[in-house]
């Protein structure tokens, strides 16, 4: 089935879920393309131990008290941009199955992080590691302290940059999005975990070494940017090429920023980006809306 150019947002009533919305809306805006707001429900457990039929008064509330967060939330995005063309989905059960089934057929998919109820302890959660381990399109944490502000609405959108195949993925994307906005990219490669010993024959040769493998990493992200460059040709690209740990020069870049978009399976810095210490570190230190982009043999 052919993907929809849609953006899917998940909420779930909490004050980051409705921060999620806003950024959602606001993607959706510049990008020119429909809204839908997701949401879920789940029958209490202890009517399924005892055996018992749900009545269907339970479930006529519960799929009223989630269309009233749909309808809030719908509200909300309106007043980001009130021309949004908005539709709504509402399904029974657990919202990890109910987003991962979305992913296959939409643009892209916007999580609150610090959501209650079925989005509870999104950062470290099961759903958000399910949603990010799993989805089959790019998935955006935006955390509860991620406001948009007049500042970071027009920032830059921030690319971490490793070599590997999905890095490719993600800086396409980030042109992408990076296009739509209107915005600057900054393509960040990092390149701290090379081992570079400080038993070098003292700190000239260090930095002599260190100077070359600068030059090589510099050649390195050049060939990465290459194609999206040509495919984007009206995207503003600045470099940053740091000897530094991924996590620190990702969160410095990304202060300001409209989007910070990572692969998540890299190589080097970026190795095991999902569950790994670095993905879990941005997700929590990411002062902006981070895309999580998964390979696409992992589905």
């Amino acid at each position: 089935m052919a993907k929809e150019d849609i953006v899917v947002v998940a909420v779930d009533g909490s004050d980051a879920s409705k921060n999620a919305v806003r950024w959602a809306a606001n993607t959706a805006m510049k990008r020119e393309i429909p809204l839908r707001i997701a949401s879920s429900y789940t029958i209490p457990q202890f009517l399924y131990a005892e055996g018992m039929v749900p009545p269907k008064d339970l479930y006529d509330d519960l799929q009223d008290e989630t269309l009233e967060k749909i309808e809030e939330a719908r509200a909300i995005a309106h007043e980001v941009a009130p021309e949004l063309k908005i539709g709504h989905t509402i399904a029974e059960g657990s919202p990890i199955d109910m987003l991962l089934e979305m992913s296959h057929d939409v643009t892209m998919v916007v999580m609150g992080s610090r959501g209650m109820g079925g989005l509870s302890g999104m950062v470290m959660g099961s759903v958000s590691a399910a949603v990010v381990s799993h989805a089959a399109c790019p998935v955006v944490v935006v955390r509860e302290d991620n406001n948009v502000t007049d500042s970071t609405k027009y920032g830059p959108v921030v690319v971490g940059v490793d070599g590997s195949e999905v890095s490719q993925k993600a800086t396409s994307y980030a042109f992408r999005e990076a296009q739509a906005r209107g915005a600057a990219l900054v393509a960040v490669h990092t390149w701290m975990d090379m081992q570079i010993q400080a038993s070098l024959a003292g700190l000239s040769a260090a930095q002599s070494e260190w100077a070359e493998i600068e030059k090589e990493q510099t050649e390195v992200l050049e060939e990465n940017l290459k194609e999206p460059r040509e495919e984007f040709p009206d995207v503003e690209v600045k470099k940053q090429i740091t000897r530094d740990r991924p996590v620190r020069a990702l969160t410095e870049a990304a202060e300001g920023a409209q989007l910070l978009v990572v692969g998540s399976h890299g190589r080097g810095g970026f190795k095991g980006m999902v569950l790994g210490s670095t993905s879990r570190a941005l997700l929590q230190s990411a002062p902006c809306p981070m895309m999580v982009v998964r390979p696409d043999d992992e589905g």
